[in-house]
């Protein structure tokens, strides 16, 4: 660097160093590393290119449209994943909506489009350079770089940045994916391990209540609900849970099968995304989905042993479209689900079986017991406790029980 360059404030970068710090971003781009270590990387080359006193990075959050603090070059353990700007907000904010940079050489924080945070001390800085992460044509976060002093930003340092970002957005982008399916795949493992130990209906109608609330926070969607075929005729879905708060939803009325749109989902076991369901003329719950404010519905069916047994719904507030992804994360929590509710029903038939034999070797002592005191046939003595158990509203098991119970206190008196 020579003194000139110095008094300007700007790093000389040479066609070396250039293929250095490019060098770096390709070891970037082909390693494993999570989301804060990739973001950790890229602060050390931008601080690297530019020597600057602060550089920050900002990433775009899908589901909440604003970009959030994600890393610092000074420590700021407190304000990383809370400091929030919307799009088009603030000169980050307009970088990202534009998609273009800004380089500004003093007096940054009275540029017209600067927003100020009052623990961010680096906002008092005089220099800042703005570059947007991008990935497919879409921001996808910002660099920033600030000085505390006047300094200018050459275009050799803003296009070598502008490359930087191009680069990692696509890293950056994967790693996202891979620690929020990281974060799914925890949560639908603990409700796969509860779903397993469910064992009555009590706990059941427990699982399905968390899994309609985990589902909505995982997805991101207003509501979120499980409705079952009936058991009996099967010709009807009935709302077993949600997460809503609106009673009314809560109490909608049951589906019939065969004309309604969820009906059609168990029968054909396809998910079905709708825009807007407040505009779908074959969608049953128009009217409420005004007054709930639903509007794009995404429902799969919960498959089990090749068979649907009922359907998952998740409704969003604002327009949107369904991603294979999340199209497949509902199917793998609705087939789960049906496993649950599959595994209660085989226990509660179980339980049904094993209090059914139970009852069965007790009404048969008490047979014996009434055919040697009285001298009775056996369909006579089966008769009488039959008889028994209608006239007095008692389970035949009860009468049993007392027959068996006036045996023994007889032996003991003899």
């Amino acid at each position: 660097m020579n003194s000139e360059k110095m008094k300007k404030g700007t790093f000389a970068i040479t066609q070396l160093h250039e293929l250095k710090i490019l060098r770096k971003i390709v070891d970037i781009t082909s390693s494993d590393l999570d989301v804060n270590q990739t973001l950790n990387e890229i602060v050390k080359i931008v601080n690297e290119i530019t020597g600057a006193d602060s550089v920050f990075v900002y990433l775009f959050d899908e589901r909440k449209k604003n970009l959030v603090l994600m890393a610092s070059k000074v420590p700021h353990k407190r304000e990383l994943g809370k400091i929030v700007l919307k799009t088009g907000e603030g000169i980050t904010g307009w970088v990202a909506k534009e998609i273009k940079p800004v380089a500004i050489k003093k007096n940054a924080y009275q540029d017209p489009r600067f927003k100020n945070f009052d623990v961010l001390p680096e906002d008092q800085y005089e220099a800042f350079l703005s570059v947007p992460i991008v990935y497919k044509g879409k921001a996808t976060g910002v660099i920033n770089v600030q000085h505390r002093n006047p300094h200018e930003y050459s275009n050799t340092t803003v296009n070598l940045i502008k490359t930087i970002a191009k680069q990692v957005g696509g890293v950056i982008e994967h790693a996202m994916l891979y620690e929020e399916k990281k974060v799914k795949a925890a949560q639908f493992d603990s409700l796969v391990k509860v779903s397993h130990s469910i064992t009555s209906q009590d706990y059941l109608d427990e699982i399905l209540n968390l899994i309609v609330l985990v589902t909505a926070e995982m997805l991101d969607s207003k509501i979120c609900s499980i409705m079952l075929l009936d058991g009996k005729k099967n010709d009807e879905l009935v709302m077993k849970a949600t997460q809503s708060l609106s009673e009314e939803y809560k109490k909608k009325p049951n589906l019939k099968v065969d004309s309604s749109i969820l009906g059609e989902v168990v029968k054909s076991k396809k998910a079905v995304t709708i825009d807007d369901v407040r505009k779908e003329a074959g969608y049953s719950y128009r009217d409420l989905a005004v007054k709930e404010k639903l509007t794009s519905m995404l429902a799969v069916p919960m498959v089990v042993k090749n068979a649907a047994i009922g359907v998952i719904c998740v409704y969003t507030k604002e327009p949107h479209s369904f991603s294979d992804e999340e199209v497949n994360v509902l199917q793998l929590i609705a087939n789960q689900a049906a496993v649950a509710v599959e595994n209660t029903h085989h226990m509660q038939d179980a339980l049904k079986l094993k209090e059914a034999l139970e009852t069965r070797k007790i009404v048969e002592r008490a047979k014996g017991i009434l055919m040697r005191m009285n001298n009775l046939t056996e369909q006579a003595a089966y008769s009488l406790i039959h008889k028994k158990s209608m006239d007095t509203c008692r389970s035949m098991k009860d009468i049993a029980e007392s027959v068996i119970l006036m045996d023994e206190l007889q032996q003991g008196v003899r």
